[in-house]
């Protein structure tokens, strides 16, 4: 036991064939602001199931997904995404009033946006992708006023799994600013 701990340990030191994991995080598009608006909750936020995982999930062919060992979210990729759009909403909509799934009172919030995540990959085109469905729903009552399908991609800067998470991160800017206008209808 005493030499498995000592190889153990010598290995890690020298690093043979040990990496270290890399944790990632969606960006958001700045602080919220200071005053309180329209209450506005986000989520539930739903993942397609090959995304419902702390890896990252890279598509390498027409039918091939490759899942990244070392190249981790840093927390749980619907609670990210959900966290990171209503940070999106509040700022567009001017409103600090802003909730992330769950929350303790729907009375507490004028709008819910909910969120189906079907593709949220980097592809072999050098592209990052988005396909979501979002549905707005009027509270009290959960009216549902809108509901739309986004799709879009963005160039990634380089083969950096850095790059791909900022590619994302537009994704889900530009997929906030779309739900931003419809409640600005209502």
């Amino acid at each position: 036991m005493k030499a498995l701990t000592s190889l153990c340990i010598a290995a890690l030191l020298t690093g043979c064939g040990f990496q270290y994991p890399t944790f990632y995080t969606l960006s958001n598009d700045g602080d919220l602001p200071s005053q309180v608006g329209r209450g506005i909750g986000v989520g539930p936020v739903n993942m397609a199931d090959y995304l419902n995982r702390r890896n990252l999930v890279i598509q390498t062919g027409a039918h091939k997904m490759e899942v990244s060992e070392n190249h981790l979210w840093a927390e749980d990729l619907d609670d990210s995404v959900s966290r990171i759009v209503a940070t999106n909403l509040g700022r567009r909509l001017s409103t600090a009033k802003v909730k992330s799934y769950p929350w303790q009172r729907d009375s507490e919030l004028d709008f819910q946006v909910s969120i189906d995540i079907q593709d949220f990959v980097a592809r072999d085109d050098g592209q990052a992708h988005l396909k979501a469905v979002w549905n707005v729903y009027q509270m009290p009552g959960s009216k549902r006023v809108a509901t739309r399908t986004f799709i879009d991609q963005e160039p990634i800067a380089n083969k950096e799994f850095e790059a791909v998470v900022a590619a994302q991160s537009i994704l889900i800017s530009r997929l906030s600013a779309v739900i931003a206008q419809e409640i600005k209808k209502h």
